[in-house]
Formats: C-alpha cells, sequence, structure tokens
C-alpha cells in the first residue's frame, strides 16, 4: 500500500492517462451492456411466429410482431417487412443496408475498447521507463542506496501493472462484446433469409404460371 502511494505521489503524471483510460472503458462497458441487455430478444421463438404470418401472406400481422417485438432486432424486421411489400426484387441488397446500420449501432464505442487494449500496455511502459530515469538520476546523484533504488523500481512497476490491467479488461470486454455483435448479425441473417425464402417461392410461382400460359 506504501509503495501505490508512493507510486501515485510521484508519477501522477504519466498514471493520469491510464486512469483516464480506465474511466472510458467503465463507461463504455456499462453503456454497451445496458444496450445489449435492452435490446436481447428471443430470436428462436420470434423467427417460427414471424415465418407463420408470412406464409399466410399478412404482412400487417407480421408488422404488429416486428413492432410488439421492439429493440434493434424488431426494427430490422419492421424495416425487411416493408422493404418486402414495396420492393421484393431488390430485398437482398436494402435488407443488407438496413442490416449494417442496425451493426453500426451495435458496434458503436467498441473501438474505443481495441484502442485502449492497444495503448494501455504501452502507457504503462512509458511511465515505467520514466520512473527508472528518475531513479537512476537519485542514484547518481546521492550515491548507491539500496532502499530507494528499491523503491524506485518498484514504483516503476506500478505504472506497467496498472496499464496492464486497464489493457486486459478492455479486451477482455471488447471480444465478449464483439461476439454479441456476431450474434445480432447472425440473427440478421435468418431474418433476412426467412424473407428471401418467400421471395424465391413468388419468383417460382410465377414462373411457372408462365411457363404453363405459353
Amino acid at each position: 500500500m506504501e509503495l501505490l502511494l508512493h507510486s501515485i505521489k510521484l508519477d501522477w503524471p504519466v498514471l493520469l492517462p491510464i486512469f483516464a483510460c480506465s474511466i472510458l472503458v467503465l463507461a463504455v462497458v456499462i453503456n454497451r451492456f445496458q444496450f445489449y441487455k435492452k435490446n436481447k430478444r428471443d430470436i428462436i421463438s420470434f423467427i417460427p411466429e414471424l415465418q407463420m404470418e408470412l406464409e399466410k401472406g399478412n404482412l400487417q400481422g407480421a408488422q404488429r410482431m416486428a413492432e410488439k417485438c421492439g429493440g434493434i432486432i424488431g426494427d430490422v424486421t419492421e424495416e425487411a417487412v416493408r422493404i418486402f411489400s414495396d420492393q421484393r426484387k431488390g430485398f437482398s441488397r436494402s435488407f443488407d443496408i438496413a442490416a449494417a446500420l442496425a451493426t453500426r449501432k451495435l458496434e458503436s464505442h467498441l473501438t474505443i475498447l481495441g484502442t485502449i487494449g492497444g495503448v494501455a500496455p504501452f502507457l504503462g511502459l512509458f511511465g515505467t521507463v520514466v520512473r527508472i530515469l528518475y531513479t537512476f538520476q537519485d542514484l547518481a546523484t546521492q550515491g548507491n542506496q539500496s532502499a530507494a533504488v528499491a523503491m524506485g523500481i518498484g514504483s516503476a512497476l506500478i505504472a506497467t501493472a496498472f496499464g496492464l490491467g486497464v489493457a486486459i479488461v478492455a479486451v477482455v470486454f471488447y471480444n465478449s462484446f464483439q461476439s454479441i455483435v456476431k450474434r445480432y448479425e447472425d440473427d440478421f441473417q435468418l431474418i433476412k433469409l426467412l424473407f428471401l425464402s418467400f421471395v424465391d417461392s413468388e419468383d417460382e410461382s410465377n414462373q411457372t404460371t408462365s411457363n404453363i400460359s405459353l
């Protein structure tokens, strides 16, 4: 504890950026955790129910289901229903645009975690180097004092430990949140494939009707 207080007292200018990074990590983690929790939906039960409405040709029912579902899944499904009713031939491209915009909302602020995960260890290393340089300077002016040298080196290593700790937390949550985003992207693909199956079946039906008429 004494060593930590000594390090904060002497090296606060180099520890301050790492501390700021830790505050940013905490803020992003809380923000993303709340956002994902708010938008979490049971896609396993939602997809079959949506499929039943589409099989009946009940687009209004599908729209109501999307509104009832809510969240980012509901928003993407609402857009899918709108595209399906207005421009079925270009459904795939239009839906990809809507899914990409939703993915951007899901990925918001994650670059902060990735950046801090890469930068924080170097900030800690910079603080360590600075403190070691000051320790050698004190050693040169005051002579060989083992206790002072040990205290200086120990204080220097705290910056590295602090930087590594912040980086580890940032990388762990970054990877965790990226896996959540990937699951949402998979859900978007399920919704897309569901609607495309009805687009394709309608095209095949029209082609069969055209062949019969010929």
